[in-house]
């Protein structure tokens, strides 16, 4: 693991490394905000942040004003990055697929299938690389994310129940297996069978039997994907009909953009927590 640079931020420490990956087969970058309580050798709690359509790990990095809020609450944030990149990885013209779109699942198409493995790449192997390396309670991990990575964070702390001990999102997409994004992503790189796209879709998985305690889920009413995309009010279906306890939050004027989740980030924070410590 390559450290490519660390700074002084809240009396924590905010860094960004490098490291070459077992499940994508390329290198991977991916930061950690380590609170002053961790700095000091204290075993903290850690939240994953999964990034959007796009993204990589510097969009929340840069811009999700959490570092104030995890070094009051004592959080450890990790933000990985969205796919495996490198010229010899395989991309897409589109902005919604291929390399910036991996939608967090382990892909099972050609060409895809030997580097897309999102899936395991985050519940697996860099989980264990930050056990190894930080003074992170893996005992007590929470996991929230926006857009794609709000799916993600959904499907992911959905199907690991014992593991993410919270689960929260933004603007996330619901269901990918009826809107567009999801369709396109599912399909190529799951294949056609939509049976297969139910473990990797957050309102499938809760009719299938899936069950988390409580959900929080913040959504602009100004989201130009709201109603194409996005749909809250599936899982909101959903989640009444299987006793969880949902907190959707339509949050009025706000868009799609790190303004609205950096505006609500210590909410979710504090949320996580809460159920994390206490």
């Amino acid at each position: 693991m390559d450290t490519l640079c660390t700074n002084k931020a809240h009396g924590g420490t905010q860094s960004v490394y490098r490291h070459t990956s077992r499940a994508t087969g390329t290198d991977m970058t991916f930061s950690v905000f380590l609170p002053p309580q961790a700095v000091g050798g204290a075993k903290c709690p850690i939240v994953w942040y999964l990034s959007g359509l796009t993204c990589t790990h510097a969009n929340v990095t840069e811009k999700g004003e959490y570092r104030r809020a995890c070094a009051e609450l004592g959080l450890i944030f990790v933000a990985p990055d969205t796919s495996p990149r490198g010229a010899e990885v395989p991309d897409d013209e589109a902005y919604d697929f291929g390399q910036g779109a991996g939608f967090y699942v382990d892909a099972t198409e050609e060409p895809f299938a030997a580097n897309y493995r999102m899936y395991s790449y985050i519940v697996d192997e860099l989980p264990a690389l930050i056990a190894a390396n930080f003074p992170a309670d893996m005992a007590r991990q929470g996991i929230t994310g926006h857009s794609m990575g709000g799916h993600g964070a959904l499907t992911i702390g959905l199907r690991n129940p014992d593991r993410f001990k919270s689960v929260s999102a933004f603007a996330p997409i619901v269901a990918p297996g009826q809107v567009p994004w999801g369709e396109k992503a599912l399909g190529r790189y799951l294949g056609d069978d939509r049976a297969i796209w139910r473990r990797h879709d957050a309102v499938a998985l809760i009719e299938d039997g899936a069950r988390v305690p409580a959900l929080l889920v913040d959504q602009g009413d100004a989201d130009t994907f709201l109603s194409d995309q996005l749909k809250p009010h599936l899982l909101e279906t959903a989640c009444r009909d299987a006793g969880i306890a949902l907190t959707l939050r339509m949050q009025e004027g706000y868009d799609h953009s790190y303004y609205f989740i950096s505006t609500f980030m210590e909410d979710h924070l504090r949320w996580h927590r809460e159920r994390l410590i206490g």
